[in-house]
Parts: C-alpha cells; structure tokens; sequence
C-alpha cells in the first residue's frame, strides 16, 4: 500500500483513496527520496534527522577525528566531503529561519571543537575554542555559507535550463510560495 499526504486545512477526507485497484493510505509524514515529506509542509523533523545523521557519520570517523597522528587539515577534509554533505542533503530547497540556522551551527561547531580540540590560555588552562576561533580555522566557510553557495549553484543551473524543462517552468510561471512576516511558507494548499 502507497502513502498520501493531505496538505492544507481539510475537514472530511478520506483516511485511504482507491486509484483503480490501489489504495493509497493517508499519513502524517512519510521519507522521499531521502527528505521528509509532511502535511504541515515544515522542515523541523526534517532538520533533526539530518543533524542525527550528522552525527553517526561524524562518530563512525570518531577514531580518525580523535588521532593525534592525523593533521587539524586531513580531519577537515572527511568533514567537509561525508558529514557537511550528510547534513546538507536538499538544503538548497531550505527556508533557512533563524532557528534552523542556530541548530545547524551548533552541529557544526560541535563536530570542529571536537576535530581541532582545545586552545591552551596565556595562563596555562586549556579550553574550548571560541565561535570567533572556529570561524578563523575553517575561513568562515561555515555550514550556513555552505548552504547559501548551494543555493546560488542551484540558481544557475535552473537558469540555464532549456525553457521547456518543467523544473523551469514551474520556476518562472509566477505560481511561488509567498512568504509572511514571520518567514513561514504559505502555499495557500498548492504545491509549488
């Protein structure tokens, strides 16, 4: 049995649709090409399973992140090529509020602090390093900037799509999310 989801405000519908000899049971949320899909349209659940896997991508290299055999440089690069990828999976159909943009960089810097370690004080006491030091190790090319680069890569390739491709027309056509004040996506119960 396939899945639906009713998006928008409904009152009676149907638990389960028949599509000739098919039936489609309704649900709340359910995995697609490997994001969630919700009838609430909202990414939160989304963002906690990616930022969980984030996390088993990071532990499963743990050993590597740990050894003081392996330069601050190499750990970058199996973070920055296995788990910032893992995290930023479809990011670049994300409406990065403030909330996710916190939940993002507290992933982050938790993973850095854990691959370059500790800063030692003028006074001898070593500590956890600063956001402002972290940002200066990895050259403010933070995973929120990641993300936004994402977007503009995927803004260029739309843009240069043959007009006739769907992905195109469903771009320019006009028919876009509109968003309110508060930044939250209102489709009026279309999918766009």
């Amino acid at each position: 049995m396939a899945n639906h989801i009713v998006a928008g405000e409904g009152g009676n519908r149907p638990k389960e649709l028949q599509i000739d000899s098919m039936y489609l049971k309704q649900v709340q949320s359910y995995r697609y090409l490997g994001s969630t899909v919700n009838s609430d349209n909202s990414i939160e659940e989304e963002i906690q399973y990616i930022i969980a896997l984030g996390n088993k991508a990071y532990y499963a290299n743990q050993f590597l992140f740990k050894s003081r055999l392996v330069s601050k440089k190499s750990k970058l690069k199996p973070y920055r090529s296995i788990i910032r990828p893992t995290v930023t999976y479809a990011s670049v159909v994300w409406v990065l509020r403030e909330t996710i943009k916190i939940k993002l960089m507290v992933f982050e810097r938790k993973a850095l602090r854990k691959i370059f370690g500790p800063t030692k004080e003028r006074n001898g006491i070593w500590g956890i390093k600063s956001n402002d030091e972290l940002d200066e190790l990895i050259r403010y090319k933070n995973i929120i900037n990641h993300t936004k680069a994402q977007r503009l890569s995927w803004f260029g390739h739309l843009h240069r799509m043959l007009e006739e491709r769907m992905v195109k027309k469903k771009q320019i056509s006009g028919n876009r999310c509109q968003h309110d004040h508060k930044g939250d996506q209102r489709t009026g119960g279309k999918v766009t």
